[in-house]
């Protein structure tokens, strides 16, 4: 008897287990504070990530999955101030098809370290929070809090290695074009003859020129140390996100970009360069140093809009990027150099000097236009300025790269333009490039996705005039069937969410006038615990929802009820309550509803798509209304018009009886 107790004891201890384990946390975190001043402090919050999943950076850029957010209480009431940005390490980058943007994220290992400063003497302890959106086949919204007490533990935070490879032969491509630029391939030949007919030795010519290589990598990296240095880690966090900085890089490259249009000329003080080309005199290794600072010098109006957009990406990144992007940068610079040094024959192959120097210069020009419009697009969305909607800025691009294409015929003239030449067999093939390209954004202009250059472009949801939109919307307009409650009172939330939901459907944000709908409609409730930043959840409702059959089974069959999990909007003080689950309040939109996914189906995953025969009011226990059980992210579309149509027939059976 007791052994038959003890394994009913431990049957149910396991499925509590089994429960319980649906609501999914796949980070194990440590937190400690370190004393960095008399009222300084430094709060390091580390997390273990389960192998699989992923952790979304805070600053994931806007329009993508749920940035990561770190609060600070006692920020508001004046107790204590944040001293600079959260710091993370350098996170992982992926395109995301689904959102058209760069996603950043952890994985294995997440660290973040807040500094912060005491305002308040008497304070005794710091609360922090962070809420997080954790990804695998699925997503989940979850909180951390911890306390700290004000008296120092000394602790030091590890931050995860930098993979700059990427980064690093991006400067490089850039540096094999600062080369080719006018004011640098003219000089190849004059610097090599110059250490090749000044010294008698072969052997100290070449160490002189490999000094004058390696001199101008040291010179441009050492630009890229002093960036790093003056701006620091907190400085590049603001600079990814504030309107200012994102408007003057707008601002820069255009500057650089009539530049290369011949407006004026960036040009240091001539003093400078005579200077250095007087220590270059002196000749021996001193002498190839100068002569490579003279080169930086004089060529510093044709590299100086190439060096700006190296900086300018690279500061936007981490501390190292500066550096990385430099050494990149100046190694392409540094090695024809070089290699025509130890190879002088080879001289004659270089190509000869003349207008084709100048168009690079110009095509440079307008691709520079063309990349500082996506400063402005980034402030623009952040701060929903509403100035450049999707197809205001493809106009924009297809207007330059118009223009570039006629240039390259020779259809439009310069300043320093020399006179036309016949159109080459090169430049025929880069004149149909370029109006492939413009070609290929036409169609952007009424809705096309372009996915090739989404993270270039505003997001879809931007654009005004969506032909596709725009038809599904005009043959629904006659056969939609809206609840009779949905026209007599207005959606809840619907504010909130003006774009309504995917395809057009019509719905619900409020489970209680959603419930109330299908009840009186006669109709299962469809539910969709979702997220603003939910990639599985967009590629759900574009793969799966898009299918004729569900659509027509969601429109007609069900009463659609959309609860985002992730939604900042705060309720009314009446609506914000203390859930019993956690003991926490919840105040905003989005906890109210993941509470109501915890406590009602135990469960705080998204996608997660619940069928319901309508509940009286005020129930808890909501099993005796599944229709079938709860569905996460599965592209098959086949199995889920099952899923539907299933809880469909049940739903009608059960109604018969």
């Amino acid at each position: 008897m007791n052994k038959k107790i003890i394994l009913s004891a431990l049957l149910v201890y396991c499925c509590a287990l089994a429960g319980i384990a649906q609501v999914l946390n796949p980070t194990r975190w440590q937190s400690s504070i370190e004393k960095t001043g008399d009222d300084t402090r430094a709060i390091t919050l580390s997390a273990v990530i389960d192998p699989g999943w992923v952790i979304y950076s805070i600053n994931t850029p806007p329009g993508g999955p749920l940035a990561a957010e770190l609060t600070v209480e006692g920020v508001d009431s004046g107790k204590v101030a944040l001293d600079g940005p959260p710091r993370e390490g350098q996170p992982r980058e992926k395109r995301d098809e689904v959102f058209n943007v760069d996603t950043r994220y952890f994985a294995g290992e997440y660290t973040v370290t807040q500094h912060v400063k005491i305002l308040d003497p008497t304070l005794a302890s710091l609360h922090v929070t962070f809420a997080f959106q954790a990804c695998e086949e699925q997503c989940v919204n979850l909180t951390e809090e911890f306390t700290f007490n004000i008296e120092p533990l000394a602790t030091t935070a590890t931050t995860a290695g930098d993979n700059l490879w990427i980064f690093f032969w991006l400067a490089f491509g850039s540096g094999l074009l600062a080369v080719i630029m006018p004011c640098v391939l003219p000089m190849i030949p004059m610097t090599v003859s110059f250490f090749m007919h000044g010294d008698a030795s072969r052997a100290r010519a070449r160490s002189k020129a490999l000094v004058f290589s390696f001199s101008i990598i040291a010179i441009f990296t050492a630009l890229g140390l002093l960036v790093s240095f003056l701006l620091g880690p907190g400085f590049i966090n603001w600079l990814s996100t504030h309107w200012l900085p994102n408007i003057f890089f707008f601002v820069i490259f255009l500057l650089f970009a009539a530049s290369f249009f011949g407006a004026f000329e960036i040009v240091l003080p001539a003093w400078l360069v005579n200077k250095s080309d007087k220590q270059a005199d002196r000749g021996g290794y001193t002498g190839a140093f100068f002569m490579a600072f003279t080169l930086v010098l004089v060529s510093f109006s044709c590299t100086a809009p190439i060096v700006g957009t190296v900086l300018v990406e690279a500061a936007r990144g981490s501390v190292t990027r500066p550096v990385v992007g430099m050494l990149g940068f100046s190694l392409a610079i540094a090695l024809p150099f070089g290699f025509f040094a130890f190879f002088p024959s080879r001289l004659d192959a270089l190509p000869k000097s003349g207008g084709w120097l100048n168009a690079v210069k110009v095509v440079l020009g307008f691709i520079e236009v063309a990349f500082g419009f996506k400063f402005l697009m980034v402030a623009d969305q952040t701060y929903h300025w509403g100035l450049l909607d999707r197809e205001v800025y493809i106009a924009i691009w297809i207007a330059l790269f118009t223009l570039t294409g006629l240039y390259l015929m020779g259809k439009l003239r310069f300043k320093h333009d020399s006179d036309p030449r016949p159109l080459g067999v090169g430049r025929l093939a880069l004149v149909i490039a370029t109006f492939s390209f413009v070609i290929y954004l036409l169609p952007g202009m009424f809705g096309a996705p372009l996915k090739a250059l989404a993270g270039y472009l505003p997001p879809q949801e931007s654009i005004d005039f969506d032909i596709n939109r725009i038809i599904r919307e005009n043959a629904r307009a006659t056969t939609r069937d809206l609840p009779a409650t949905a026209t007599a009172a207005p959606v809840k939330y619907a504010d909130i969410f003006p774009r309504g939901l995917p395809h057009g459907l019509e719905g619900f944000y409020d489970y209680e006038q959603a419930r109330a709908v299908a009840a009186e409609r006669g109709k299962p409730l469809f539910i969709d615990f979702t997220g603003h930043g939910c990639t599985n959840c967009r590629e759900m409702e574009q793969v799966v929802w898009s299918a004729p059959r569900v659509l027509h089974l969601l429109e007609n069959e069900f009463v659609v009820l959309a609860l985002y999990v992730d939604d900042k909007t705060k309720l009314p003080e009446n609506e914000q309550y203390v859930s019993p689950y956690d003991g926490k309040k919840k105040n905003t939109l989005g906890k109210k509803n993941t509470d109501f996914q915890v406590r009602a189906f135990n469960s705080n995953a998204q996608p997660n798509y619940i069928l319901l025969a309508p509940p009286p009011a005020n129930v808890t226990d909501f099993s005796p209304y599944l229709l079938a059980p709860s569905r996460g992210h599965d592209l098959d579309r086949d199995a889920f018009i099952a899923f539907l149509q299933g809880a469909l027939e049940k739903f009608r059976a059960t109604s018969n009886h």
